[in-house]
């Protein structure tokens, strides 16, 4: 057992004469001839014995003692038992020291949490399966790009009696499985320094950009892996400053052809314009639903859609629409009962009803498209209509949700 060393702090006074006054000098004297643990020991012998213990080992009391030379062997052990050993104090002290060595030191698992940025969901999430088989634990992709690159290679052996053109043949094979690598490991870099591993977080950062910037997001982005991520971020950046500067230059000069020179000016003349517009929109609100007038639930749906844009909530689909010819279309469709509609969002089912579309077809034409994109990086309004095979208007608002959602990109 290791000894317990203590280090004692040496007791200070000032030493004087007895007749000292202010002015007269003083000196400081050091003393360790004082017990501390027993009146018998001084802190000086307490010292001493922890460093002969250090020394010459726990049990060596002969020893220990002949180096302290002021108390013998069975003083030693005694007082070391008693006061180092058996001390109720030194002894909870080194038991809360053992412990948290040994919690220190133990192998426990460590409990996996699920967290966004860096991406660690759980297997069964959603983001999970849109991560594309990606591994958080092991930074890797279950199912590498090029997956059966390997297989074109695992039947050459190099062996001395080949010819000239079959050991350049294998020599050429094995150069192809290394360009095959190298784009490989670009793709990845690719992923890995543009922060694409994170689908979601991507499309939440893309979507804090104004429509015309956004448009350009989506034009610019297979130049990205050119210029590089930091280069790329920059130019968006710009062009979305230029784009606020330009709407701020726009309203200044629509301030100025109003006669306006002052920004309090300015304030009265949004807060009477928005007024104005409030009262052109009361007084045009009923003409496109007097065709409807006779359709209770168009009217009431119509109904729920002004009082939302009242409320200052933008409906996210147009539940009453009418057809090229003028004719009114056909009622929203009732999904109540119908199977998969508790696997639908409130977007989602708004659109079956505005498309009728029953749910469960709706999540199969989804599934499809979703699938899609991930094989190709994108999906055009062309591949999803040779995917699904039907009416053209409907795969193109399902086309229209599924990008303006965010669960698929435009190629």
């Amino acid at each position: 057992m290791s000894p317990v060393i203590h280090y004692l702090p040496k007791v200070c006074f000032w030493q004087n004469n007895c007749d000292h006054a202010q002015y007269h000098a003083s000196s400081l004297t050091q003393t360790s001839d004082f017990p501390v643990l027993e009146p018998s020991w001084t802190a000086q012998e307490e010292m001493a014995l922890l460093e002969a213990v250090m020394d010459c080992g726990f049990g060596n009391w002969q020893d220990v003692a002949y180096q302290m030379r002021t108390k013998n062997k069975e003083e030693c052990e005694a007082h070391y038992m008693k006061n180092f050993i058996n001390n109720p104090l030194f002894s909870s002290t080194l038991l809360n020291l053992r412990q948290i060595e040994e919690a220190r030191t133990a192998d426990t698992a460590i409990p996996f949490k699920p967290t966004d940025d860096p991406p660690r969901p759980t297997f069964d999430s959603l983001l999970s399966r849109d991560m594309a088989g990606y591994m958080p634990a092991r930074a890797d992709f279950m199912e590498e790009f090029d997956n059966y690159a390997e297989w074109d290679l695992k039947d050459i052996d190099f062996v001395d009696d080949d010819s000239d053109i079959l050991h350049a043949l294998k020599i050429a094979v094995v150069d192809i499985y290394h360009s095959r690598l190298k784009e490989r490991g670009r793709r990845k870099k690719i992923i890995r320094d543009h922060g694409l591993i994170n689908l979601r977080k991507f499309q939440i950062l893309e979507r804090r950009y104004p429509k015309e910037v956004q448009d350009l997001y989506d034009a610019m982005r297979r130049f990205a892996r050119v210029v590089g991520p930091i280069e790329h971020d920059k130019f968006i950046e710009s062009h979305a400053l230029e784009f606020e500067l330009r709407r701020e230059i726009g309203r200044l000069q629509e301030y100025r052809r109003a006669g306006i020179q002052s920004f309090c000016s300015a304030k009265v003349y949004e807060r009477v314009k928005q007024v104005r517009e409030d009262e052109r929109r009361k007084r045009t609100m009923l003409v496109d639903v007097l065709q409807y007038i006779q359709d209770g639930r168009a009217c009431q749906q119509w109904l729920s859609k002004q009082a939302a844009i009242d409320a200052g909530i933008t409906p996210v689909v147009t539940t009453i629409t009418t057809s090229a010819t003028g004719r009114r279309c056909a009622p929203p469709l009732n999904l109540t009962g119908l199977p998969g509609t508790e696997k639908l969002n409130d977007r989602e089912k708004e659109l079956c009803q505005v498309v009728r579309l029953v749910p469960g077809a709706y999540l199969e034409y989804k599934q499809a498209l979703l699938n899609e994109c991930r094989r190709q990086g994108g999906l055009r309004l062309a591949q999803a209509r040779a995917l699904i095979k039907i009416d053209v208007n409907k795969t193109r608002k399902i086309y229209d949700f599924l990008i303006k959602e965010g669960y698929i990109n435009k190629a």
